[in-house]
């Protein structure tokens, strides 16, 4: 009784191979180049830039109070200062450092959670891109990087960033 599956099971394996090679020469297969999409898709300049205009003024104020923080700690180091500012100029560049150091991890904080949001927009719309191509296109699968190795006639990398490109001047910002 165990036989009998295992054979249909076989015969099944058997007709599948024999007909592969028809289904192999009407199957379209692309390629799609992650890394170079990351690089060059116009949604990743701009997301970069939005960050960079709303996380510049917060990183700016950090590098002016390290500075500031750099300058006390060198006046500190001259020594010759009364007791009593001294141990003001002391208890001043603690507090500096702290709120330094906390903005500091609030800030990276922040930032990995945008990069994040954005990344994960960013490879929702990869993926639109990527099937509407291959709608379009006639493709029956594709794959994306990271692959052992794919031919440069199968790629279509430019296809997704020409979309890409096209939905960024469509899409108001």
């Amino acid at each position: 009784m165990a036989r009998f599956p295992t054979s249909l099971a076989i015969i099944g394996l058997v007709l599948a191979l024999a007909c592969a090679p028809s289904v192999a020469n009407d199957l379209r297969i692309g390629y799609v180049d992650m890394q170079r999409l990351f690089a060059e898709a116009p949604q990743i300049e701009q997301a970069r830039a939005d960050i960079d205009r709303e996380f510049r003024p917060r990183n700016d104020s950090l590098v002016r109070d390290e500075l500031r923080l750099q300058a006390l700690e060198a006046q500190l180091a001259e020594g010759g200062t009364e007791l009593e500012p001294r141990q003001r100029l002391e208890r001043e560049t603690l507090n500096l450092r702290r709120s330094i150091e906390r903005r500091r991890d609030d800030l990276a904080e922040e930032l990995r959670f945008r990069t994040s949001a954005e990344s994960r927009a960013l490879e929702t719309t990869i993926e639109i891109a990527i099937r509407r191509v291959a709608e379009r296109t006639g493709y029956d699968l594709i794959l994306t990087s990271p692959v052992a190795y794919a031919s440069a006639s199968i790629d279509v990398t430019d296809e997704i960033l020409t979309w890409l490109r096209e939905d960024m001047d469509t899409t108001p910002p």
